[in-house]
């Protein structure tokens, strides 16, 4: 009787191994969105139904938090809220997750990723995101600064006040590099462009992602310059320095240059694709999203 009870025992085990492994093979990591400025969640339902369409069965979840107005909370403010979120979701994905964010909410997720020492996130996505920092005259900037030019920003965002605002905590104004590196609170530390003590855990996390996907593009109208999306940035002088020409870059100050040299970092340009239209675009999705989803 012994015999039969065992043989069976073995053969559920082996049942329920094999479905494991089917459903690894067949499923999908699943995906989470991160909104920008001023938007929220509708504004991404077509690039969820591109993920659904080819990747069908992805769980693909849009965070519903700091939307619209809300949005201008500071960024370390809006960092732990998403983490709060975003974590559960990590914790229920044993194969880890992939993290896709626009614009403002790709410095939400650097903020999310470098402060998660256990974060499972496989390829990180930045959609037209300012990675090295804004400057510019914009709809964006007016709507919020209606009276000030961008030379004059930097006396609101330098100031205790102004790092209160999203906007502010990357401002970068290369006329003023002294008072940026002075009064950020956080793109400067998050770029390693000032010390702090958590620099070395925060590019060790950052490296624990897969593949780091960079989406841009000449035509955006918002993010100013547009190779700011692609970690490049204005000198003093206005003049773009591209991302392997910069400092931090050059340094490896927070791990960007060991996933170029591994072959992780992945670069796409886009023309005539407007700020706000990424997320919405067939063929922005289909040739640099698509592929890095599996």
């Amino acid at each position: 009787m012994k015999q039969p009870v065992v043989a069976n025992i073995y053969l559920a085990l082996a049942s329920a191994l094999l479905l494991h492994c089917v459903c690894r093979t067949e499923g999908h990591r699943p995906v989470i969105i991160v909104h920008g400025l001023f938007d929220g969640p509708r504004q991404f339902e077509t690039l969820k139904l591109f993920i659904m369409k080819s990747h069908p069965g992805t769980h693909v979840y849009m965070i519903d938090l700091y939307d619209y107005i809300f949005s201008l909370a500071p960024l370390w403010k809006q960092v732990e809220g998403f983490k709060h979120a975003v974590y559960p979701i990590m914790q229920s994905a044993s194969d880890g997750i992939h993290l896709i964010c626009f614009s403002q909410g790709g410095l939400v997720c650097r903020g999310l990723l470098a402060t998660l020492d256990d974060h499972n996130v496989h390829s990180f996505i930045l959609l037209s995101s300012p990675m090295a920092g804004q400057y510019g005259d914009t709809a964006y900037l007016r709507y919020f600064f209606p009276k000030l030019l961008k030379s004059e920003v930097y006396r609101f965002c330098y100031t205790a006040l102004g790092q209160k605002v999203s906007i502010c905590n990357y401002w970068k104004d290369p006329h003023n590099q002294e008072k940026y590196l002075k009064t950020s609170s956080f793109l400067a530390q998050l770029n390693g462009e000032t010390a702090h003590q958590n620099i070395t855990r925060w590019r060790e996390n950052l490296l624990r992602i897969k593949t780091l996907v960079l989406i841009g593009g000449p035509d955006d109208g918002v993010i100013t310059p547009w190779q700011s999306s692609l970690f490049g940035f204005y000198d003093e002088n206005e003049n773009v320095v591209e991302m392997k020409d910069q400092d931090w870059f050059v340094k490896d100050a927070f791990g960007l240059k060991t996933l170029y040299l591994q072959g992780d970092l992945k670069k796409y340009i886009h023309s005539g694709v407007l700020h706000t239209q990424w997320h919405s675009n067939s063929t922005v999705y289909y040739e640099s999203i698509d592929e890095w989803l599996t």
